[in-house]
């Protein structure tokens, strides 16, 4: 099944607020409140990219690789790819910003980490009494400003 994700037009190289640095367990929302715990800690530094919506009405998410930063922090890195994800049924893509083209490696492990990122937020969606779709949906072209997925 194709899907269609709405996607804001990107800047190169955004601004992204590190809302959750790398080895955290809280994710934090950009207002400093409490958005997930998670059983494991987030392997990447994780923020969003102020001015930009998802489809969930949130600040774009956005991932960046390289060492911890520290929370708060605002930086300005490459956007190298885009992860398409579904969270409570809406669009909740997730930028993918490095200072270098991201390896096959780094690409299997943000996969892995979103596969699992979805199995725990559908977890707690239950546990509020909610059943809505969440899951990883694939890789997204960053140049349009919404982009079929390429894949699950």
């Amino acid at each position: 099944m194709t899907e269609r994700l709405a996607l804001p037009p990107l800047p190169p190289e955004p601004e992204v607020l590190i809302e959750c640095p790398r080895f955290s367990f809280v994710k934090r929302r950009a207002d400093g409140a409490v958005d997930f715990v998670s059983p494991l800690p987030c392997p990447y530094n994780y923020g969003s990219i102020p001015g930009l919506v998802s489809d969930d009405g949130d600040p774009l998410d956005a991932v960046v690789m390289g060492p911890r930063l520290p929370r708060g922090q605002r930086v300005r890195v490459p956007v190298v790819a885009v992860i398409g994800f579904i969270d409570a049924g809406r669009g909740d893509p997730k930028v993918v910003c490095s200072t270098s083209p991201l390896t096959a490696w780094e690409r299997a492990g943000l996969e892995r980490f979103f596969r699992v990122y979805a199995f725990f937020k559908r977890g707690l969606h239950r546990v509020r009494g909610n059943v809505p779709e969440t899951r990883f949906v694939g890789w997204l072209t960053p140049a349009a400003s919404t982009s079929a997925a390429r894949g699950s």
